[in-house]
């Protein structure tokens, strides 16, 4: 049997109705056969105290990747010295736009040293990019913190969530997610902390914290 060609993404996997991956020129959300009936876009929250926020973030994230969404993910608090191990899986899958605050945002041309600064800038270019439909699946990794710190206004991150155009999935981790952010969402999850190894002086080790 001839296996499909990869010239024809809306009949690779064999029928036209399920997801398809994408092509140069690709429309999105609105190519018609692109979406099934059952898809609705969803924000999502992924917040408290213990560990496995972003993990969970990451997880969603190697998920659509493999559905052949546009992924993106804005980490707004991780130095850019903090080699995350998702973001080296990420690289080497390829397709994946990674933007970490701590490295300064790719797209600035100019210096910007304070941190309220950057997270202000970071987070014009999320509205830009859900305007522009960039991604299906987007991660906003911690920006719970510069939110809550007042440097990125709650408001108009609520407007420009309800406000998104096409089909865009946001998740949103962080600890403290304002009240406001968790009503708005669709699924809300709050990591509990029942035991972690900091608590008795173990270091936070390579491969499971990052």
């Amino acid at each position: 049997m001839t296996e499909p060609s990869v010239q024809e993404p809306l009949i690779r996997h064999g029928n036209e109705d399920v997801d398809v991956p994408h092509r140069p020129g690709d429309v999105g959300s609105a190519e018609p056969k692109r979406r099934k009936p059952r898809d609705r876009q969803l924000v999502i929250v992924i917040t408290g105290h213990g560990k496995g926020k972003s993990t969970s973030g990451f997880g969603m994230l190697m998920r659509s990747w493999a559905r052949g969404y546009r992924c993106g993910v804005f980490q707004f608090v991780k130095s850019g010295k903090w080699k995350v191990g998702e973001s080296k899986a990420a690289m080497a899958l390829g397709g994946i736009d990674w933007e970490k605050m701590g490295d300064g945002w790719s797209w600035l041309s100019r210096d910007l040293e304070q941190s309220e600064d950057l997270a202000r800038e970071g987070w014009a270019e999320v509205k830009r990019a859900i305007a522009d439909e960039r991604y299906e699946f987007l991660l906003l990794d911690e920006i719970t913190y510069p939110i809550n710190w007042g440097w990125i206004e709650l408001d108009d991150v609520l407007a420009t969530l309800h406000d998104r155009p096409g089909f865009q999935h946001v998740v949103i981790t962080g600890r403290d997610a304002p009240a406001e952010l968790v009503d708005a969402a669709d699924l809300v999850s709050e990591v509990v902390n029942v035991k972690h190894p900091m608590d008795v002086g173990i270091r936070a080790q390579e491969g499971i914290e990052w």
